[in-house]
């Protein structure tokens, strides 16, 4: 069951990360399968069929007794560990690219915000799925309150962590961007999201596999393209592992 709840309206500031699944070494049948369609132009992918259909959701009763964390658990940068220390409240939310009017938010200002509340089920390549209930943002809201242009064509997440070396990111085009279940996290079953669960904000778009659910959201990208971002694959798996960029389920 869906609960919108409704707060103070978005007020922007001045302006207006995230791991995926566990690095797995797959065998060749997962490969094939986490690769199918990797030929594919992303135009075709963004042509899969019912991409506005809601996934299913569940009720409290059923939420998971664990919900695991995955990936990265502790981003390594000085300027994430200031921010933790502080609790976050130096935070802020970028929301740029093509935009009429780039946007920052704080994680308050987020939290005042409409919210969203659903309770859904993360499916991992890994093979372990969990039910949660999460809270936030719908994704649109903050699109709309930037003045998303015409020539956008994607989302890019940029994160706070990375794998060796390798900064976090992932993407989506903007019919997940707009689906009404994507929302930025901020708490999972009712607290506040733990560092592992990817504090203070993670991207949640409920019809895609877990590693597109990404952590540590620092800053959120409107652009044209995605040939020009790190690997020009649409996300850090994308890039370094073969996975698919639409991951839908």
């Amino acid at each position: 069951m869906t609960i919108i709840t409704r707060r103070n309206a978005l007020v922007g500031g001045t302006g207006l990360l995230l791991a995926g699944c566990d690095k797995i070494v797959a065998s060749p049948t997962v490969k094939r399968v986490l690769t199918l369609g990797e030929k594919a132009t992303m135009s075709a992918q963004r042509l899969v069929s019912n991409r506005n259909a809601l996934a299913p959701e569940f009720t409290g009763a059923e939420r998971s007794p664990v919900f695991r964390t995955n990936g990265n658990t502790m981003p390594g940068s000085s300027e994430y560990a200031a921010l933790m220390g502080g609790n976050f409240a130096d935070w802020k939310l970028a929301v740029d690219g093509l935009v009429a009017r780039p946007q920052s938010f704080s994680l308050a200002q987020l939290k005042s915000a409409p919210q969203r509340r659903q309770t859904t089920r993360h499916d991992c390549v890994e093979g372990w799925s969990a039910i949660g209930e999460w809270t936030g943002v719908p994704l649109a809201l903050l699109l709309r309150a930037a003045g998303l242009s015409t020539n956008a064509r994607y989302v890019v997440f940029h994160c706070a962590d990375d794998f060796d070396g390798t900064p976090y990111y992932e993407s989506v085009d903007l019919v997940d961007a707009f689906h009404p279940q994507t929302i930025l996290a901020h708490s999972l079953n009712g607290q506040p999201l733990s560092v592992g669960h990817g504090a203070p904000l993670r991207l949640r778009v409920e019809r895609q596999l877990g590693y597109k659910q990404a952590k540590y959201v620092m800053r959120v990208e409107a652009v044209a393209s995605l040939a020009g971002i790190n690997g020009g694959k649409g996300g850090y798996w994308e890039d370094n592992v073969g996975y698919q960029w639409y991951a839908g389920i």
